[in-house]
């Protein structure tokens, strides 16, 4: 493998060939679908200075092409913060942060997910045996309550989209748990206002809460199935050590191997990594570098030779000159060919984001259509069918499998190969090679 050919050039850096326009990998933060991934998609192509963007919800990862001297990473932050959602532009140890994120956006919804549906049972318990005992509905209220404040960041998302004039999934959930509780609501203060029409009031507080306890179960097993889809890129960062033995002044030190600089002399002992790209200045050994070959058998260092970051030293021990340290080792690159391959798009795949951009506009209007053709011809509680049709269209209407698949898909394919040392350059040869 001819590492120039086949690993690109540092992406935080990366020149574009025409122009001082700069492409740059950024994590994003807060998505929930696949609509929710062509908002931040087009929030950024928005941006004066912005030539091209692009963002892929199973990686969480948008990369960005942009003029550095019209636009800043604060100010295409600030942009994504005003649609809901946020952008690391923090450049040491992104993917660290993304994951702490990540892990903690977890755990919180994960005790939302089971306070949900703790709540949710005595709710469903009322509303489908028990709707006949006293105060059963001002009681069904009392514990849907919080459910939907577990349940806020649907409301406090949708309504950002809309003050941009856009759409995602939370809108539908938003829309259908929200008009749900609201009619409930109504129904339980003014019960009258439906006697005196002939029509025995119902309510629909459990579908609200069963809603939104499930929706938030589906995002948590999302979740998981994201962090189970990187195993192999973090596998892959495992590969260098945390810290590394310098050597200054014929004394040896620990120190991180973020405080690594060029020329630094390093000691790399029996059974340690590499942790840097560099040149043998003493001793010998066997390194496995098989990270990187593919090659089972140790190669013979010793003077003079290169090695390089993440492969692992055999048997003797020698000292290193540190050539390439951070994010220009063969190892970074490997990454980040990795995870640029994990977020680029298949062409089936731009057809699905098309389709996921339309999908709940689509579906609201067709919950509108349904209400209205049930005032119109719904007769006897016509308004009630109405409402139920409605909300009934908005529930079901989920488009988080139609945007997950596909980059899902892709994510654990170029994973895989990557645990097998096979490096796939971008989504479109994995499609490509399909036969």
């Amino acid at each position: 493998m001819k590492t120039d050919e086949a690993i690109p050039e540092n992406s935080k850096t990366k020149k574009a060939a025409k122009g001082a326009f700069t492409k740059i990998m950024l994590p994003v933060t807060d998505m929930s679908c696949a609509a929710c991934a062509v908002s931040v998609e087009s929030m950024l192509k928005a941006q004066s200075g912005v030539r091209d963007a692009g963002v892929n919800f199973a990686s969480q990862n948008a990369w960005v092409e942009y003029d550095p001297a019209a636009i800043s990473l604060p100010q295409m932050r600030q942009a994504v913060q005003s649609a809901g959602y946020d952008l690391i532009i923090e450049q040491e140890n992104a993917a660290g942060k993304q994951e702490e994120a990540r892990q903690n956006h977890y755990q919180a919804l994960k005790k939302k997910t089971i306070w949900a549906a703790i709540l949710s049972v005595p709710v469903v318990v009322i509303g489908m045996f028990l709707m006949d005992m006293p105060y059963a509905n001002p009681i069904m209220m009392v514990l849907s309550l919080p459910v939907l404040w577990l349940g806020r960041n649907f409301y406090i998302n949708a309504y950002k989209q809309f003050r941009h004039g856009k759409a995602n999934m939370d809108t539908l959930v938003a829309l259908s748990t929200g008009i749900a509780f609201l009619f409930s609501a109504f129904t339980t203060f003014f019960p009258q206002f439906w006697h005196s029409r002939g029509i025995h009031p119902h309510v629909y507080f459990e579908a609200a809460t069963v809603i939104i306890a499930f929706i938030l179960l589906g995002k948590l097993l999302e979740e998981r199935a994201k962090s189970n889809t990187s195993a192999a890129l973090k596998k892959l960062m495992g590969l260098q050590p945390k810290t590394v033995r310098t050597v200054t002044g014929g004394a040896e030190k620990e120190i991180p191997v973020e405080k690594v600089t060029l020329g630094d002399i390093i000691v790399v002992r029996p059974g340690e990594k590499v942790p840097v790209d560099g040149e043998v200045k003493a001793g010998s050994s066997y390194v496995d570098e098989s990270m990187i070959s593919g090659e089972p058998v140790p190669v013979a260092k010793k003077a003079g030779d290169k090695v390089f970051a993440g492969t692992v030293n055999q048997k003797g021990s020698f000292r290193l000159e540190a050539r390439k340290i951070g994010g220009d080792t063969v190892l970074a690159q490997i990454i980040r060919m990795v995870q640029e391959a994990q977020g680029s798009k298949a062409p089936v795949q731009k057809l699905v984001d098309r389709v996921a951009g339309i999908f709940v506009p689509v579906v609201i209007g067709i919950a509108l259509l349904s209400f209205i053709a049930w005032m119109v011809l719904g007769g006897n509680n016509a308004l009630t069918h109405a409402l139920l049709a409605m909300v009934t269209v908005l529930v079901i209407a989920c488009p988080c499998a139609l945007g997950l698949a596909t980059p899902t898909a892709i994510m654990v394919g170029v994973g895989k190969g990557a645990q097998s040392n096979i490096l796939i350059r971008d989504a479109e040869s994995l499609e490509l090679g399909h036969g």
